[in-house]
């Protein structure tokens, strides 16, 4: 089976910003092929279809990436939208929790690129679009190691896309603010929890669950997603909604010990 429309995979398709993509995609013209971890327990998308996949298996990645192939000709988009999230502070989560939430957020997007490039580049076209955040390049205290998933990515994306442009490949970056999909709620807690930190972290709890109730809907960052895969000549990096342009322009151009106390203020810490 192939097909004449462009083919996007798009990864944690199951909910949130992954099933907004989906649905924009195909509304776009794409043939979307979405993924979970366990599909079974998804509720059908229309015009979408749902493989099984753990971007933190190499062999249930190059299956899937196979089996797309296989089907239906070619992928011409790969959305790396699977990731966990985790919070509390540095210090209260293990080494073994932080490599979870990096083999998840930084090296599936890493599998997941070496997995499509070979084809794309054979092909002489392609686009993989890797969902970073404002956090990708602004500090975020009880979130450590979250954030610090998320400025790998950036680093590595925008020096891959250096690498492939001549062969037609590009990568891409699309960076959400807060996000209506219950992140918040879906996070890890720390694994090694610590009394000192306790009552920042309660702190830190409140400010995120009314940062979350105040975000965009995820059909915002699927807007953001349909651009970069869809524009003649894309941008290397898409901030999504007015929340992350407005965060982006401002880590720009305001001073760093400026910018230094407006995270702490915005994060209820003592000076």
């Amino acid at each position: 089976m192939t097909t004449n429309r462009p083919v996007a995979l798009v990864t944690g398709a199951s909910s949130g910003i992954g099933k907004a993509a989906a649905l924009a995609l195909g509304e776009a013209g794409f043939e979307v092929i979405g993924t979970s971890r366990n599909t079974a327990k998804v509720a059908p998308i229309e015009g979408v279809t749902l493989l099984d996949l753990d971007v933190a298996d190499n062999a249930s990645v190059h299956a899937v990436v196979g089996q797309v192939i296989e089907r239906f000709g070619r992928i011409d988009v790969l959305v790396n939208n699977a990731g966990l999230g985790a919070s509390g502070a540095a210090e209260e989560s293990s080494v073994a929790q932080d490599q979870r939430v990096f083999d998840v957020n930084v090296f599936g997007v890493i599998r997941m690129t070496k997995a499509v490039l070979p084809h794309m580049r054979a092909q002489g076209s392609g686009r993989i679009i890797n969902i970073s955040s404002v956090l990708g390049f602004v500090p975020a205290p009880y979130m450590a190691g979250y954030a610090a998933t998320k400025h790998a990515i950036e680093g590595y994306s925008e020096s891959v896309d250096h690498e492939v442009r001549e062969h037609g490949v590009r990568v891409l970056l699309v960076q959400p603010a807060y996000t209506r999909t219950g992140f918040e709620a879906n996070a890890m807690e720390p694994d090694v929890p610590l009394q000192v930190y306790a009552k920042q972290r309660r702190i830190f709890d409140d400010v995120m669950a009314a940062a979350m109730k105040d975000g965009d809907e995820p059909a915002v960052v699927a807007k953001a997603i349909v651009a970069a895969a869809t524009d003649s000549k894309p941008k290397l990096r898409y901030t999504a909604g007015s929340v992350a342009g407005r965060v982006s322009k401002l880590r720009r151009i305001v001073p760093a010990r400026a910018f230094d106390k407006q995270i702490r203020k915005l994060n209820q810490l003592a000076d």
